[in-house]
């Protein structure tokens, strides 16, 4: 329990009494979305790192280290997210869905990288390699950070400088330097002798050394190498590295130590900060000689980088989920389940998500492979009629390239498709009501006809999904790669859109209100032409439509697709999402409290202040806060007797207000009345 304030009081006086601490209960955010998809680049197959393998550049020589094929990793922006997973290249949806999310005012999100979880995965399997030389003695080998065609653009320099270091040489064996010395273990040092002889030696160790003759004390350096004479200079040796990606992204690392026992080490560096490159384990731990003595002209340069392979054809539905992963697992799993909250009580990390979002978890038949542009027929006809001419026929572009993800296609169309689609949705559910932390927002597949979207509706019984309709088109971003006059745009999953209006709507509005009546930016069409009244026949089903109005492309509801009218709105299940979250975060200050009257009046107080807020601001419903939520404390002494303090929240959300009845009524004398 906190303890209470306490004024020091010195001569008899009148003194100001302090204000009491008291314990307060933070609302959590609710606007942080997760992005689970296919991308060009980004982290996956990385070698872990915790306290049983420590980090450095063993990571990269033991076969024996387990690999993460999913990493969750933190944007937010979308300037962010081209930095470390690529931009429009992916043959997937998700940097199109991560960019309408920021459009629509999203703030942060996490991304999770899909790529095929392979049988007997190594590390380095769809990585490239170049190789480094003209540096030192031996070649290095460097590898892309992560499997893809993107690391063959990578560019590697590396060069070497000296700087200067004070060393007390009393003989040819014995070298001292003072305590603050930046010398350390691994330390490489070129040291000349008053010939101008030099010597490249490492330092193995330094130790403590009491002066002879005056009160203090050095470090004696011991050498792998002794000089052969009494060095009269000796320069520290260290490197410098570049590294260009070829799209926009560099990196530069400086004051590198040599050998791999240096904190500061080449390979350890790379390992630990470079987002682009890895050292290999050929030379990761071993110690690297200069070619040249006068290292301030040594460089070296990489050769082209091959090897890279994007794996896209190779994956599939089951890429999403970890088969071996349960609720009960101390750590997070593979795919989806790389956002499974193990720290939620800290809330730190992926424990903030509220929402998931899985844009690649199947590609529309429809959209896949679509027809080219008819033939061009190119003659060498004058501006007047003239004799008939050899005619050239050139082929018409693609509208949209084939998608590469063939493991992905289904067609919703067929019924043996839509099956797998129900299945694979069901499974993000499961893994939203498993571990009670996220709202999946799902799509209704495309091309489906009224009766099919309720048959497919009817699958559904859940308060920890929204579903939205239909699939929507986008304004053309700079940098898709595709020619403006031939290309088509891709239809865009909308609860990529929703996510992002969910998010704008809570920062904007609070949480209290709807997270819908709101225009989708930078969208210019819906996907597929809808036969009219098809808004007004999805909301009793539960589905949440994009319509055209003339303000554009609008959001019109927020329901989940629970049967239970209690959860029909997503306001409520967010709302309570939020109040389980607060109180897992901001109650652990009551454990091993005393479990006495104290501490229920610190808990009750902290819970009425939370809730009256709630209240205040149109969360809770109700003309009085009694009848808006209740507190109440089991105290019954077989409980305490357990050391168990049992507190029962009951509360009354409100719902978002959706319809208004107006009433119009014309009078014998022709006045015209309004009713609502």
């Amino acid at each position: 329990m906190l303890p209470s304030a306490r004024q020091p009081l010195g001569a008899p006086g009148a003194y100001a009494l302090p204000d009491a601490t008291t314990v307060q209960l933070h609302p959590q955010r609710m606007d942080v979305c997760a992005f689970v998809g296919v991308a060009a680049r980004g982290p996956a197959w990385q070698p872990k790192v915790d306290a049983q393998w420590p980090a450095g550049w063993r990571q990269v020589t033991q076969p024996e280290r387990p690999l993460l094929r999913s990493v969750p990793v933190s944007v937010r922006s979308f300037d962010e997210y081209l930095r470390v997973f690529g931009g429009f290249e992916s043959p997937g949806a998700l940097p199109h869905a991560v960019a309408s999310f920021f459009e629509q005012g999203g703030r942060q999100a996490w991304v999770v990288r899909i790529v095929h979880d392979r049988a007997g995965a190594s590390f380095g399997d769809g990585c490239a390699l170049g190789v480094l030389s003209g540096a030192f003695t031996q070649d290095l080998t460097l590898q892309a950070r992560n499997q893809g065609l993107w690391g063959q653009t990578l560019r590697v320099e590396i060069g070497l400088s000296s700087t200067a270091v004070s060393v007390d040489a009393l003989s040819a064996t014995d070298l001292r330097v003072e305590l603050s010395s930046p010398l350390v273990p691994g330390a490489c040092l070129r040291l000349t002798d008053a010939t101008g002889g030099v010597t490249l030696a490492w330092v193995d160790a330094l130790v403590a050394t009491p002066e002879a003759n005056r009160p203090r004390t050095r470090w004696r350096l011991q050498l792998d190498t002794a000089p052969a004479t009494v060095p009269v200079r000796a320069d520290l040796v260290e490197a410098w590295v570049q590294i260009d990606d070829g799209a926009g992204r560099t990196e530069q690392f400086e004051h590198l130590a040599l050998s791999p026992e240096h904190p500061q080490a080449l390979a350890t560096v790379l390992a630990d900060r470079s987002a682009l490159v890895w050292p290999h384990a050929d030379w990761a731990g071993v110690r690297l000689m200069p070619v040249d003595v006068r290292v301030e002209r040594v460089r070296g340069r990489t050769g082209a980088f091959t090897g890279g392979d994007d794996g896209h054809e190779h994956i599939v539905p089951s890429d999403f989920f970890d088969a071996f992963w349960t609720p009960a697992d101390d750590e997070p799993g593979s795919g989806l389940m790389a956002l499974a909250p193990v720290d939620a009580v800290a809330v730190v990390g992926t424990a903030g998500i509220t929402h998931v979002v899985v844009p690649d978890l199947y590609v529309p038949a429809q959209w896949a492979d679509p027809e080219p542009l008819p033939d061009a027929t190119v003659g060498r006809a004058g501006a007047v009629f003239g004799p008939c001419v050899d005619t050239t026929v050139v082929p018409g572009a693609q509208a949209t390239p084939p998608s590469r993800l063939t493991g992905l296609i289904l067609d919703p169309r067929r019924s043996s498709d839509l099956d797998v689609i129900v299945t694979l949705q069901q499974q993000v559910v499961d893994f939203c009501e498993a571990t009670q932390a996220l709202v999946a927002l799902l799509d209704v597949p495309p091309g489906l006809s009224q009766s099919r979207i309720e048959q497919w509706r009817s699958r559904f019984d859940t308060s920890w999904a929204a579903a939205y309709h239909p699939w929507l088109l986008p304004q053309r971003r700079p940098g898709d790669g595709q020619d403006p006059a031939r290309a088509r745009r891709r239809p865009l999953p909308p609860s990529a859109v929703a996510a992002g209006i969910v998010a704008h709507t809570e920062r904007t509005a609070g949480l209290q209100h709807g997270p819908a009546n709101a225009v989708a930016q930078q969208i210019i069409h819906l996907a597929e032409p809808q036969p009219p009244g098809r808004g007004d026949a999805l909301l009793p089903l539960g589905l949440n439509a994009f319509v055209r109005d003339a303000r554009g492309i609008e959001l019109v509801s927020a329901r989940t697709l629970s049967r239970d009218p209690q959860w029909r709105q997503l306001s409520v299940r967010r709302l309570m999402l939020m109040l389980r979250r607060t109180l897992l975060v901001d109650t652990q200050w009551a454990v091993f409290e005393p479990n006495g009257p104290m501490l229920w009046a610190e808990l009750h107080q902290a819970l009425t202040s939370l809730l009256r807020g709630l209240w205040r601001a149109g969360a809770l419903v109700g003309r009085t806060q009694d009848e808006a939520f209740f507190i109440r404390m089991d105290t019954a002494a077989r409980r305490l007797e357990r050391g168990e303090l049992l507190v029962e929240i009951g509360v009354a959300p409100s719902e978002p207000l959706e319809f208004i009845l107006v009433r119009l009524r014309r009078e014998g004398d022709g006045t015209l009345n309004f009713e609502d």
